[in-house]
């Protein structure tokens, strides 16, 4: 610890808090739906794209969603024909997700839509939507942050960080871990 004194306040019912799209109602019965039924293994992928319609989602034709997957809040997202989310992906959502069509976002992938303005005293939410277009593929455990286009038949590879738009038809890698000569 440096003694220096923090240049923010996290204390609680500090700054605004974001739009979460619908009532406390909602919020509540979604969260308990999602946890008892939606991302456990035994429901079917058919009654998870059900489900996900039923609380105002956009879902296409041909979807497939596997188990343990996270969705924040399912009337902010869209997601295209034939797309696949993998298991364990977390699509933290308060603000929108938009998935094309013939999208992978593989296992364990996170998509945040939420941050913080680092430079406010009270922490506000800077949050913004993410986009993934057609034919991408978010590889397993990578990581999409807010305000961020991924680019159509472009590939995140496994453990990227994506902070900034990727062109369509590019190739995102993580860094190349760095190997002492033995």
């Amino acid at each position: 610890m440096s003694g220096a004194r923090a240049k923010r306040s996290l204390a609680a019912r500090r700054g605004r808090p974001y739009n979460k799209g619908r009532g406390l109602l909602a919020q509540a019965l979604w969260v308990a739906v999602s946890t008892m039924l939606f991302s456990q293994v035994w429901c079917p992928n058919r009654l998870r794209c059900a489900l996900l319609r039923w609380f105002g989602a956009e879902v296409g034709t041909g979807v497939l969603i596997k188990h343990g997957v996270s969705v924040q809040w399912p009337w902010k997202l869209s997601i295209g024909d034939n797309s696949w989310v993998g298991t364990g992906a977390d699509l933290y959502n308060i603000d929108r997700i938009v998935i094309g069509s013939d999208v992978c976002i593989s296992q364990q992938a996170y998509l945040c839509t939420g941050s913080h303005d680092r430079r406010s005293p009270t922490f506000e939410f800077d949050n913004a939507p993410i986009v993934v277009e057609d034919g991408a593929w978010i590889c397993l455990r990578s990581v999409v942050l807010r305000g961020v286009t991924i680019g159509a038949n472009s590939v995140v590879g496994a453990m990227a960080v994506v902070s900034a738009n990727v062109p369509a038809d590019s190739l995102v890698r993580s860094p190349a871990p760095s190997v002492a000569p033995g």
